[in-house]
């Protein structure tokens, strides 16, 4: 066996026994919080496959008004209320029990999306998050009065 080869059978054996221990030692629940290391791995993850997945071209955005954010807060009521709390900043105590948790809409983190990010998020959902795609249940227009209304809850642009 040439030396090479040995090496590359040894580093293989290596990897494999590092990576049985870490999966032997990982916490898959969702109870404890994420560390700062996954959470900061996640965010970054998570901002790069929403940006991937954009519609192109992305429907065409109606004019952000207060019937449109009347309408978002509407269809919110019904469909994000349940995780995300009754204002929108408060989850739900279901929606505190999620991996990764679910987020107060109105904060830096949400608000720092682009409505085309939002628009994707609420029309596609986020696999293996909890956040369902509502893209064939609402229309984009629908979709655009949510993003509108997710708007309204930044603390920026309360009344």
């Amino acid at each position: 066996m040439s030396r090479f080869l040995a090496g590359f059978l040894f580093a293989i054996l290596l990897a494999a026994l590092g990576g049985g221990y870490c999966l032997a030692h990982f916490d898959f629940s969702s109870s404890p919080q994420p560390g700062r290391a996954e959470a900061w791995l996640i965010s970054r993850s998570l901002r790069w496959f929403v940006r991937r997945s954009l519609p192109n071209p992305l429907p065409p955005e109606p004019p952000d008004d207060l019937s449109s954010q009347a309408a978002g807060q509407m269809s919110y009521g019904g469909a994000c209320s349940g995780c995300h709390g009754l204002d929108g900043n408060t989850p739900s105590r279901f929606g505190l029990q999620m991996y990764p948790r679910v987020p107060a809409l109105g904060s830096p983190q949400v608000q720092s999306w682009s409505n085309a990010e939002l628009f994707s998020i609420i029309q596609h959902g986020i696999r293996y998050s909890g956040m369902p795609a509502f893209g064939k249940i609402y229309s984009d227009d629908s979709i655009w009065d949510l993003v509108h209304y997710v708007r309204s809850l930044s603390p920026r642009r309360a009344p």
